[in-house]
C-alpha cells in the first residue's frame, strides 16, 4: 500500500535482511495476513544456508565418512584408500544448498511476503530506500521495521595481507583445488573446524593462535583434550604464536611470525571472527545507534534506540549461532505483539563439528567456581560408554558441572561421538531445574550414546 502524494509504500513489517530469525519473522506476519516486506541484497535463505552451517556442515559429513572409512577394517570391512574428490565433494555441498535455497524462496513467495532483492538504506525513521537489484528503486516504511543483516568474515589489519588474497569461511568453501597446505590464521570455532575438514581431505593444516591454548573459555581439560584429537588427526596446532606480516610469493603465502620463524602454506584461512553488515544502512538517520564494532545495539528485549525497530541474530551482537536467531524471532514476535520477552537467562547451546565433536551448554567448571558455586565434576571417558565400543570410536570426554548444594547441573561439556544430539538430553534437565539425579536413574536405551548420562553422573572426581 502506497501513501497517496509521498510514493511511500506503507507496511505492518519491515525486515531488512533474510537471516533465519527476520524470515522466520516475516513469514509468520504475513502468514497470518499482514503486510509484510522483507528486503534482501542476494543471499536467499540467510548466511547459514548459503556459506556457514549448511555448505560447511555438508562438507563435515564428508570429512566424517572419510575418518570412518579409515576405520573401516576395525569393524570388519575392508575397503580400498579412500580420498577426497573435489568436484564430488562440490557437487554435494552446492546440492545440499541450492536445495534449500529453493525451498526457501518457495516459502517466502507462498507466504505472501512482499520478497525484494535489492540494497536498502535507511533514509528516516522506520523507512528505507531500496535500489532493487534488477533496476529501480522503492521506499517502504514499516510499522514495525526488524534489522537482520549479519555479519560477515573479519579481516585483520596486518601488513600485506590484503594484497596476498587470502581465503575466508565463505570464499573457501568455492575452491577449485584442494589446498596442498592450508594455513589458518584462528584457533576458534570456525577455524578448527576447517582445519579438521581439510586434514580429513587430505590437506597439510596449520593453525596458528594467539593464544596459549585453543578455545580458551573453555575448561583447559576440554581444551587440551580437543587438542589432541586435532593433533591425532594430523593437524599441526602452535599457539602462543602473533602474526606480523603476510607475503604471497612462488612458493605460495608466508605468515612472519616474528622470532618464532614463519609458516609458508599454498593457501592462507582467516578465521578471526566476524563483523556486523551496518557500514552502508546509514543507522543513524534512523535513530539507531551501534557500539565501537558496528553491531546495533539493542536491550533484552531486542529492541534498539529507535522506537519500534528492532534488530535479532548477529548483527545484534547476539552469540552467532542460528539457533539463537531463531530464538531472536520468538523474542521479537512476542513483543511486537506486546509482550515483554527477553534474552536474559536464555541458556545458549553451542557445537564444535571436529571429529569428535564438541557440544556444550551452561558453565565451565572454571566459570563456575568463579560466581561462588560449591561445585562436583562429573568426569568419564567416552570408552566408557558401550555404544561407543560398539562403533569402534571411544575418542572422547564428558564433563559435567553440577551445585553441590541443590544437585542442579550448571553446565556440560561432551567430546566424542553424537555428542551434539545426547546434549539436548542435558540441556532439557537443566531447563527444567532437575537435579542430577534424574538422568542418572532415568532409563535410558541400550546400547546409545545418551545411556552415557547414566554412567557420567556416577563418575564423580571428588
Amino acid at each position: 500500500m502506497t501513501q497517496a502524494g509521498t510514493g511511500v509504500e506503507e507496511v505492518d513489517l519491515l525486515v531488512v535482511g533474510g537471516g533465519k530469525g527476520g524470515k522466520t519473522l516475516a513469514m509468520d506476519i504475513a502468514r497470518a495476513g499482514g503486510r509484510v516486506a522483507m528486503v534482501e541484497r542476494g543471499m536467499i535463505g540467510g548466511t547459514c544456508i548459503n556459506v556457514a552451517c549448511i555448505p560447511t556442515k555438508s562438507l563435515v559429513t564428508s570429512a566424517r565418512l572419510l575418518d570412518s572409512l579409515s576405520r573401516a577394517e576395525q569393524v570388519g570391512v575392508r575397503t580400498g584408500k579412500a580420498v577426497a574428490d573435489l568436484a564430488l565433494l562440490r557437487a554435494h555441498k552446492e546440492g545440499v544448498v541450492d536445495g534449500m535455497v529453493d525451498l526457501n524462496h518457495r516459502q517466502f513467495i507462498d507466504s505472501g511476503m512482499d520478497f525484494i532483492l535489492g540494497t536498502a538504506r535507511f533514509t528516516g525513521e522506520r523507512t528505507v530506500r531500496v535500489e532493487l537489484n534488477d533496476g529501480g528503486s522503492r521506499v517502504l516504511r514499516g510499522k514495525d521495521v526488524v534489522i537482520n543483516t549479519g555479519t560477515t568474515p573479519a579481516m585483520p589489519d596486518l601488513p600485506g595481507l590484503a594484497e596476498a588474497e587470502p581465503l575466508t569461511s565463505e570464499t573457501l568453501l568455492h575452491l577449485d583445488r584442494l589446498p596442498e597446505h592450508l594455513v589458518v590464521i584462528g584457533g576458534g570455532y570456525v577455524g578448527l573446524e576447517f582445519a579438521h575438514m581439510f586434514a580429513a581431505f587430505g590437506s597439510r593444516v596449520t593453525v596458528l593462535h594467539r593464544g596459549d591454548r585453543v578455545l580458551p573459555r573453555e575448561d583447559p581439560d576440554v581444551s587440551e583434550a580437543l587438542t589432541g584429537f586435532l593433533v591425532e588427526a594430523g593437524v599441526d596446532l602452535r599457539t602462543g604464536v602473533k602474526p606480523i606480516g603476510v607475503s604471497r610469493g612462488p612458493a605460495g603465502v608466508t605468515v612472519d611470525l616474528g622470532d618464532r620463524g614463519e609458516v609458508t602454506g599454498t593457501d592462507l584461512l582467516v578465521a578471526v571472527g566476524r563483523e556486523p553488515v551496518t557500514r552502508d544502512l546509514d543507522l543513524d538517520t534512523a535513530g539507531v545507534r551501534t557500539d565501537a564494532r558496528g553491531f546495533v545495539e539493542v536491550d533484552d528485549r531486542l529492541a534498539t534506540t529507535a522506537p519500534r525497530t528492532w534488530a535479532v541474530g548477529d548483527v545484534a551482537g547476539s552469540p552467532q549461532f542460528t539457533h539463537v536467531s531463531l530464538d531472536d524471532y520468538r523474542i521479537v514476535k512476542a513483543n511486537i505483539a506486546g509482550g515483554d520477552r527477553r534474552t536474559s537467562e536464555r541458556l545458549v547451546p553451542w557445537n564444535l563439528f571436529t571429529t569428535p565433536e564438541l557440544a556444550r551448554v551452561g558453565m565451565t567448571e572454571t566459570e563456575a567456581r568463579a560466581a561462588g558455586y560449591d561445585v562436583r565434576i562429573a568426569r568419564m571417558p567416552v570408552a566408557a560408554i558401550p555404544r561407543a565400543r560398539t562403533l569402534r570410536d571411544t575418542r572422547g570426554v564428558w564433563k559435567a558441572v553440577v551445585d553441590r548444594a541443590d544437585e542442579r547441573i550448571l553446565g556440560a561439556a561432551l567430546i566424542g561421538p553424537d555428542a551434539s544430539e545426547v546434549l539436548t538430553v542435558v540441556q532439557t534437565a537443566m531447563l527444567t531445574g532437575a537435579p542430577y539425579t534424574l538422568l542418572r536413574d532415568s532409563i535410558i536405551a541400550h546400547p546409545t550414546m545418551a545411556e552415557g548420562l547414566n554412567m557420567l553422573f556416577n563418575a564423580w572426581t571428588d
